[in-house]
């Protein structure tokens, strides 16, 4: 295993439980206890750990922007599940916009059985996954390559945006927060966000519940900008009244929470209404 995957993994390990024990990292992965020292080292340099004696915990910043693959390996039963939810919603020939989040690459992933679909991304992830699926349209953002996310940002890609129209923007943030909404640790990719926002009749938000009560560096967009947030555990009852202010309905597997102002693109019951058909 190269270092850089180790790492990844120690990284999506830190993040999931958070703490790592050294002791442990070693008989893992069949190195020695040094290798993992120096591991720890390079995370706890780029901001993303918090050495400890014997180990590391995470360090607790949104603010980080934190690499694809990692983010591809934590929270995966969350994000698989709220996947689930979403896809489970999504009508045959739905015209949807999905972000370079790792959230919508679980949506991506658990949409493929879908026939028709119009969808447009900045992901090349999402791209990858759906070659092969020849009875979909297909789009790709075009843009600025990002280092480290697998993503097409920057002002080509917002340009590309603005030439479609989709029913449904299906999007993730870094955080939740409730006075600044949705929150990501990038400008650019916030801009993104907010460019397929604008060309979305509606827009659903895919956040695992650990993202509530969370800030990152920028605002995507205010708690009022989605109609849908889809979660995998419902938050308290601060934020389920937070969200009936703000007109925005909770979709989760245990339950739902509809406001009155997202009927007509009611995405639990029968969206077919309103995006079927609808191409970009």
């Amino acid at each position: 295993m190269l270092a850089m995957e180790r790492r990844s993994q120690i990284l999506a390990r830190l993040q999931s439980e958070g703490n790592v024990v050294v002791a442990d990292l070693s008989r893992l992965y069949r190195v020695t206890e040094e290798t993992i020292r120096r591991d720890l080292d390079k995370l706890e340099q780029e901001g993303y750990a918090r050495k400890t004696y014997g180990g590391a915990v995470r360090a607790e910043s949104s603010q980080v922007d934190l690499p694809y693959i990692v983010r591809t390996l934590t929270h995966v039963d969350e994000k698989q599940a709220i996947a689930n939810l979403i896809a489970a919603r999504v009508p045959d020939g739905a015209s949807l916009a999905l972000d370079a989040s790792s959230s919508a690459l679980f949506a991506a992933r658990a949409l493929l059985g879908k026939k028709r679909l119009s969808l447009i991304t900045n992901s090349i992830e999402i791209l990858t996954e759906l070659v092969g699926k020849t009875d979909w349209n297909i789009l790709s953002t075009g843009g600025t390559l990002k280092g480290n996310g697998l993503a097409l940002i920057g002002p080509p890609a917002e340009r590309m945006i603005e030439n479609f129209h989709v029913n449904w923007a299906v999007l993730s943030s870094k955080g939740l927060d409730a006075s600044m909404g949705f929150m990501d640790a990038n400008e650019q990719d916030a801009q993104i966000k907010r460019a397929f926002i604008r060309q979305a009749s509606h827009t659903v938000f895919l956040v695992d519940s650990s993202k509530f009560n969370q800030q990152s560096f920028v605002q995507i967009a205010p708690l009022g900008a989605a109609e849908w947030i889809v979660t995998d555990a419902a938050p308290d009852a601060l934020w389920i009244d937070r969200l009936n202010d703000a007109g925005v309905s909770l979709l989760t597997p245990q339950a739902e929470y509809i406001q009155s102002r997202t009927v007509p693109g009611e995405i639990p019951r029968d969206i077919s209404r309103e995006i079927s058909g609808d191409i970009l």
